[in-house]
């Protein structure tokens, strides 16, 4: 009979893993073979999307637009990720064609209706942008601009495009308009206009393998460095600190009762117990509603899971600026494929809990994180199809997820539960339960779990709020966050004062006679998530320019996602931690 082995099936998860991030590597990289072209070669051109610049979620298709399509609009075949980041290409009508020069090539002539010229200014007022990608590498321009001195909208009619080239390879491309070809919109009038372009080839020393650097270079600033460094040392600052109080408690408290178990010594009949011991016989009762329970710690371990698998992606390059959808494709197909540690968790310590109805933690295991996402997505795609925005997932998107969900993540939970039901994992705990729980004796309010969650959240939040900016202006503005390392060294950070802060705060609630620490370590442990919520909000309200209702829709459902799977996320080393830690008196 064969016996389940979980190294050898992290090791095929990680290969599978690993064969669909270079599949999708191979379809952002490759749009025309290996980037090499003859003078005169075409070199593809698509058009992305359009969208107010201040509300970086809301985009719409590039030709909603009343710009000059081509005769026929040809869609780029996209893959999973580049559907779920909004993409949505399209050949362009601009001929760019490698190493010829246009001084003002024609696009198009057309009367612009009452209905277009309002389209255009509304655009303009708004401050829409417009996104293409040339040989896989993005551009941005604007479609018109505010005349204040004359208060007059201005349509932007001409577009030069200067590009860079190294022997037969793009390296460098950025679009401009022309201020002397603008056509004036402000009133409700018909108006003739003419879209003209003009191309520009220049040669550059610059290698073909650093033609991304452009990118990611306002991450490296020396200003930005030293600010991602002083939020590590911040950080670590804290860690240590953390460490020396809890290392005091343990030295110092626990030190001779620790001598005094390891010799065995029996304690005389008329020494009263105190603190933590007095109640040693019901520290150990399993906590209520333990199915939830061990769902939370399922979820939460396929959570730190997939953080962890992202990490080691990010550090290996896989996520390079403007990697169309590499990060959602290896969300998606990294969360499925882990599915099987969350059943194995949840399923296991249910086990060890003495739970029987281990079909309903699974089912409640599976839907934990699934189902309020589905919710959220419901709604949120509604929204985008109302505002009839690229945020929308097609049909056919929805149906691929909905497989995955169906062929991969279900099965691997169910095996991964039948794992954990029948692993021989025990719990043993030191000493007898009692039968009957011992009353908690009265508590001042600063001991109640709310406080408690205030103080276990506050230092964990302050070792990554400077962070925080960072990453809220990548996710909800156009900067790009590139130092993953300095990130993953924060995340390890965030893991330690964590567990450091729960377990002290565990070890008072035991001194003050309060057994209930199972879900008290839980909520504690994923209280930052309440921080990085709150923070959330003041980022939206105080420190962006987002304006709307699908903006704010967006924002604000995303935040509520983030934030379960924070705390979920975070409970899961804190709980086991402090465990394993309260079995050794």
């Amino acid at each position: 009979m064969t016996t389940f082995q979980p190294k050898r099936l992290v090791v095929s998860w990680w290969c599978i893993i690993s064969v669909c991030v270079a599949a999708q590597l191979q379809g952002t990289l490759s749009s025309e073979s290996d980037h090499r072209y003859a003078p005169g070669d075409p070199v593809p051109l698509y058009a992305n999307k359009v969208g107010p610049f201040q509300n970086p979620s809301e985009t719409y298709r590039y030709y909603d637009l009343p710009f000059c399509p081509p005769a026929q609009v040809t869609e780029k075949r996209e893959a999973l990720g580049e559907v779920l980041n909004g993409d949505r290409l399209v050949h362009a009508s601009y001929q760019l064609n490698f190493m010829d020069d246009k001084v003002s090539e024609p696009l198009c002539k057309k009367r612009l209706s009452k209905e277009e010229v309002k389209a255009f200014r509304d655009t303009v007022k708004q401050d829409y942008y417009f996104q293409m990608y040339y040989d896989d590498l993005p551009i941005w321009g604007f479609i018109g601009k505010i005349d204040d001195q004359e208060l007059k909208y201005l349509l932007s009619t001409h577009l030069h495009f200067e590009v860079l080239y190294n022997q037969d390879r793009v390296i460098e491309i950025s679009v401009a308009a022309d201020p002397a070809y603008v056509v004036d919109i402000t009133e409700d009038t018909e108006v003739d206009v003419e879209f003209k372009y003009s191309v520009r080839w220049k040669q550059t020393e610059k290698p073909f393998d650093r033609r991304m650097e452009k990118y990611a270079k306002n991450s490296f600033l020396p200003q930005h460095l030293e600010i991602h460094w002083f939020s590590i040392i911040n950080s670590c600052v804290t860690v240590l600190l953390l460490t020396g109080f809890l290392a005091t408690i343990l030295m110092r408290v626990l030190k001779n009762d620790f001598i005094k178990y390891s010799r065995d010594e029996e304690t005389p009949e008329d020494q009263e117990e105190s603190g933590w011991k007095y109640i040693h016989g019901d520290v150990f009762r399993y906590p209520p509603h333990k199915s939830l329970f061990c769902a939370v710690i399922g979820s939460g371990t396929q959570l730190l899971a997939l953080a962890i698998f992202i990490f080691m992606l990010a550090l290996v390059g896989v996520f390079y600026p403007y990697n169309r959808g590499a990060l959602y494709t290896a969300l998606v197909v990294i969360y499925a494929l882990t599915s099987g540690i969350a059943g194995y968790s949840a399923a296991s310590f249910f086990r060890q809990l003495e739970g029987t109805n281990w079909v309903r933690n699974l089912l409640l295991t599976g839907c934990l994180f699934c189902g309020p996402l589905f919710l959220t997505f419901c709604f949120l795609n509604t929204v985008a199809i109302a505002y009839n925005s690229t945020a929308a997932l097609p049909f056919g998107t929805i149906v691929v997820i909905l497989l995955i969900w169906t062929l991969v993540t279900s099965p691997l939970l169910v095996m991964g539960g039948i794992a954990g039901k029948n692993s021989k994992a025990e719990f043993q705990a030191p000493c007898r339960t009692s039968k009957f729980p011992r009353e908690i004796p009265p508590l001042p309010w600063y001991r109640q779990t709310i406080p408690q969650m205030a103080m276990a959240g506050f230092l964990p939040f302050s070792a990554i709020y400077i962070e925080l900016y960072y990453i809220f202006a990548s996710v909800w503005g156009h900067k790009l966050y590139t130092i993953y390392s300095i990130l993953f060294i924060v995340f390890i950070i965030l893991i330690i004062v964590t567990a450091f802060i729960t377990i002290a705060l565990t070890y008072f609630q035991l001194a003050v006679e309060d057994h209930r620490w199972w879900w008290r370590s839980v909520l504690c442990g994923g209280s930052t998530g309440v921080f990085v919520f709150g923070y959330c909000f003041y980022y939206y309200f105080a420190r962006a320019d987002m304006t709307g209702f699908m903006q704010t829709s967006l924002c604000t459902t995303h935040i509520q996602i983030n934030q379960v799977a924070t705390e979920v996320a975070g409970t899961l080393m804190t709980l086991h931690l402090v465990q394993h830690g309260s079995k050794e008196p």
